[in-house]
């Protein structure tokens, strides 16, 4: 197991309210707890012991992905619900799901986040034009990290 992957879990864990969760396979063996408001995660594993670091929300890049006005003016940003993999398509051939400049719906699908193994589409959940593609294809986001800036 992963860091990714017990990211991940510690995710849905908070999402869904998970006060404990226990797994075990191939001589590995963790346990995560909740701890009540305010106090962290904790960890207790078996095997070898790894540093663990909570997710923190990245920036856009520092390069500009494409031409558009300040973050400021930008108003609604769609984030990301979950630690995974950023795919602009559906596939390495296929078309970006939407483009600087699109008109979007509600139902939109925007990217698809995988997460374990497990392609997530992710929905835009707001109307408005993009205005910034803030991921990056085939790269790792965390979660709440911004994925694009609509008008």
């Amino acid at each position: 197991m992963d860091l990714k992957e017990i990211r991940t879990l510690i995710d849905l864990m908070k999402k869904n309210g998970i006060g404990v969760f226990k797994m075990e396979r191939e001589g590995f063996k963790i346990t995560l707890k909740t701890g009540e408001a305010g106090r962290p995660v904790q960890f207790v594993t078996s095997g070898p012991a790894q540093a663990i670091a909570a997710p923190v929300a990245q920036p856009c890049p520092a390069g500009p992905v494409s031409a558009s006005p300040a973050p400021e003016e930008a108003g609604i940003e769609i984030k990301s619900p979950m630690v995974g993999t950023f795919y602009g398509s559906p596939s390495p051939d296929a078309a970006s799901f939407v483009s600087v400049g699109q008109q979007i719906t509600g139902e939109t699908v925007v990217c698809i986040i995988e997460a374990m193994k497990v392609m997530n589409e992710i929905k835009a959940e707001v109307s408005g034009t993009v205005v910034e593609i803030c991921a990056e294809n085939g790269k790792p986001v965390q979660f709440g990290q911004t994925l694009f800036r609509l008008k």
